[in-house]
């Protein structure tokens, strides 16, 4: 009897790292996922993926993939596949017996965003219960611009993605579209035709220009120092918003600090010409309304949070919150469709995520014996990447719950092989736009592979918690989400039967109230804007300083091909350095030829890629490589945090090239990329 072939076709949503959250459709033949392509009835995937989600099946089905538990041999020192049960028997006894001769803090419990699903929060809670154990504060992507516009607007969010249309004038202020957000490309080209001016500011030159009528390659950092020329113009040109004062709280304050230089000398400070800040300034008044597109890059400087409240400042001093076509967009709430109140957030302490290793090495009273890591590979991910190394090296329990062996994995004492995206049974919001989606599995993992929410019940099992985690996905997707969103309606079914867009998200962020004219809903002690006033910020944002020893910024990047160690499309060594020729020139080297690219803590072998429309200023590497494979740059960058909210100051580390040691280009030579 011959056997029929049976092709189907199943849709789940990418749960990675990504703002966009996109449909997926998978093609199904004979239980194995054959072709990925996207939802073309999602109004934001509109029928295509990234270039990464379109080769995932390439990670997907690779033969690296775990699909059994490993364990550290204490005799070999070797990673060796056990069975479920002596995984889990073995952690369960360790867990139990570190919390009962040290207390719970002894525990860390470091959750990342490899997953953006809502039910690993349920790992959360079991730690919590267990516990409460030490958890991470801070965050290493996000932190200064999270805290900025929470201090400015007391609410981080964004006007409806499509309000886009009515905007005359974009400005992608740090914003690289094509490898961050692809599918806002499409949304931006409409509001091209439809007569909006894009405008690109940002120190790197990145296929984004290709959209925009004009790109002004802004100093490394000196972001905070373009605003406050642009401001100060506004307001000598007479062109801040006359009811200003109604919703700005600090007014005459700004209007000090952005006199505390002349414009001259901020443009200077900011390496960008007069005409530069007046088609800035003719963007955001004369050719309104206007949306400023904030990039997370920024935040990740020292001076993050001054930047990221210094546009917040100028989208309000210019009228642009509240109306149609305006706004100040850096993050869009994701969170907001879902109740997760259930863990009370009651750790006895913290890690802050940017100084991971740092912290884990410094913890006493009492130490940090165990660490569990969810959806995460700090080590390359985290700066500082030998500290992190040599903390989870001397631990003497580290979990690591994860689909492949990531840098950090291999460090383990215990790997628990989890799901993929095409695997996962989750609920989900976007950090790009409003649309909230469900991951189905497509197909079913392999056997021997758990999710997450299977690996804390089967743990939970063994130390008394069964009941406190129990439950199915769907059962906790159901307990996740905010009454307010069941109160118009929304409901599981209706997730599942196609996109939704959360009825909580205001169509026009800020808008006023019926018969006014001001904008209104930020959610601050006085209702109104915060602007950034400081006096002291006109020195302390100043751009970092690069001297004759360490002449570059080291800039490593997501890419349209890697966004993190979480995808499939990975570089391997040598790591690919992009600088502008006369970088390379000044040592004797081209294009394609080796260098060693040195920091003041590490450094590390690089093949050079020359780029004339790059500053002289800049040396960037892909974002997401395997320290293992000699291209992470993190472990060049010192761990060092944002002006405040607590995030990694990642794009702030000096670095200096210079010829590679004919002993390093002797073993690139024996053991090529």
């Amino acid at each position: 009897m011959t056997r029929t072939s049976e092709t189907v076709q199943r849709k789940t949503t990418c749960n990675r790292d990504c703002p966009d959250a996109c449909s997926i459709v998978a093609t199904v033949q004979d239980g194995r996922v054959t072709h990925l392509s996207g939802d073309p009835e999602h109004p934001i995937t509109q029928g295509f993926l990234c270039y990464r989600t379109s080769h995932f099946l390439n990670q997907q089905y690779a033969p690296a993939r775990i699909t059994t538990p490993l364990l550290r041999n204490a005799q070999t020192g070797q990673l060796e596949p056990v069975s479920w049960d002596r995984a889990l028997s073995f952690a369960a006894e360790a867990l139990v017996r570190i919390r009962a001769e040290s207390g719970p803090a002894a525990i860390f419990h470091y959750r990342s965003g490899g997953t953006l699903g809502m039910v690993p929060k349920v790992v959360d809670l079991f730690f919590e219960r267990f516990g409460p154990v030490t958890v991470k504060r801070g965050d290493i992507c996000s932190g200064a611009g999270d805290y900025a516009q929470e201090v400015d607007f007391g609410v981080e969010d964004s006007s409806d993605v499509f309000d886009l249309y009515n905007a005359k004038s974009i400005l992608l202020w740090g914003k690289n579209v094509w490898a961050s957000s692809p599918h806002m490309i499409p949304i931006l080209r409409e509001a091209k035709r439809r007569g909006a001016r894009l405008t690109l500011i940002d120190p790197v030159w990145h296929r984004t220009a290709t959209l925009c009528e004009r790109t002004i390659a802004v100093r490394p950092g000196g972001d905070f120092a373009l605003a406050m020329a642009v401001a100060r113009r506004l307001y000598e040109q007479g062109k801040w918003t006359a009811n200003a004062a109604e919703f700005c709280d600090h007014l005459p304050e700004f209007l000090a600090l952005c006199h505390a230089h002349s414009v001259d000398a901020w443009t200077t400070q900011a390496d960008v010409t007069r005409a530069e800040v007046e088609h800035i300034c003719d963007a955001l008044c004369n050719a309104a309304p206007a949306t400023i597109l904030v990039g997370w890059g920024m935040g990740r400087r020292r001076n993050g949070v001054a930047i990221v409240r210094a546009l917040d400042a100028l989208g309000a001093v210019s009228g642009n919150l509240g109306i149609p076509g305006g706004g100040v967009s850096f993050y869009f709430k994701r969170r907001a469709a879902f109740d997760t109140s259930f863990c009370q957030g009651s750790a006895p302490r913290t890690v802050c995520e940017p100084l991971f290793g740092r912290d884990i090495l410094a913890a006493q009273d009492p130490p940090i014996r165990a660490v569990w890591i969810t959806a995460g590979n700090p080590v390359a991910m985290l700066p500082e990447s030998h500290t992190t190394v040599q903390a989870l090296r001397s631990r003497e329990l580290v979990v690591v719950v994860d689909s492949w062996l990531s840098d950090t994995a291999e460090l383990a004492t215990l790997v628990l092989p989890c799901n993929t995206l095409l695997e996962a049974d989750d609920v989900l919001g976007a950090y790009g736009h409003h649309y909230l989606g469900v991951a189905r599995p497509v197909v079913p993992p392999p056997p021997g592979v758990k999710s997450d929410l299977e690996i804390i019940q089967a743990l939970a099992e063994r130390v008394g918690l069964s009941q406190v985690v129990a439950g199915s996905a769907r059962d906790w997707q159901m307990k996740m989400l905010s009454p307010r969103l069941t109160e118009h309606g929304v409901t599981i079914e209706q997730l599942e039967a196609g996109p939704v867009r959360s009825p909580l998200a205001s169509p026009v962020l800020f808008a006023a109230k019926p018969g006014s004219s001001i904008p209104s809903g930020f959610a601050t002690a006085s209702g109104c804007v915060q602007l950034i006033h400081d006096p002291a910020l006109a020195t302390a944002a100043a751009p970092p300083h690069l001297g004759p020893e360490y002449p570059l910024l080291l800039l490593s990047l997501s890419t349209e091909k890697s966004q993190s160690s979480q995808w499939p499309v990975l570089p391997t060594g040598p790591a690919i350095l992009t600088v502008h020729p006369d970088v390379a020139a000044a040592i004797g080297r081209g294009e394609g030829d080796l260098a060693q690219l040195e920091s003041r803590i590490a450094h590390m072998l690089v093949r050079l890629h020359l780029d004339r429309r790059q500053r002289r200023d800049v040396a960037l590497i892909p974002k997401g490589g395997h320290l293992r494979d000699g291209c992470c740059a993190n472990a060049l960058v010192a761990a060092q945090l944002t002006d405040a909210g607590e995030g990694a100051a990642l794009y702030d580390e000096p670095v200096r090239l210079r010829p590679v040691p004919e002993s390093m280009a002797a073993a690139s030579a024996s053991h090529p990329a």
